[in-house]
């Protein structure tokens, strides 16, 4: 049988185009499941963050404010110790600016 060099006969072509569709699968197969991969793991991801999230305690209640008769009965025992004689006037003053500031 004499070679034939040129264009490829019938079966040549159908033999490449079988291997260029076999190829071109393989590809798009490979593609597809790596989509579905990262998909896959973006979900676990979000799901794992969610339920992160949703465990956290919430956070603390700030103290509560004290009451403002404390400052008045701070105020009012300074007041008693000086009339007591206890506190000189610059003691007195001292402790009713510090009360006052807090």
């Amino acid at each position: 049988m004499p070679q034939r060099f040129g264009r490829p006969g019938l079966l040549g072509t159908i033999a490449r185009t079988a291997v260029i569709s076999g190829t071109a699968t393989a590809v798009s197969s490979r593609v597809d499941r790596r989509i579905g991969e990262r998909d896959v793991r973006r979900q676990t991801e979000s799901q794992a963050q969610q339920q992160a999230s949703a465990e956290q305690p919430p956070p603390p209640q700030p103290p509560a404010a004290p009451p403002a008769t404390d400052r008045v009965s701070q105020l009012t025992a300074l007041a008693e110790l000086k009339a007591q004689g206890l506190l000189t006037d610059e003691e007195f003053a001292a402790e009713k600016a510090r009360v006052l500031n807090s």
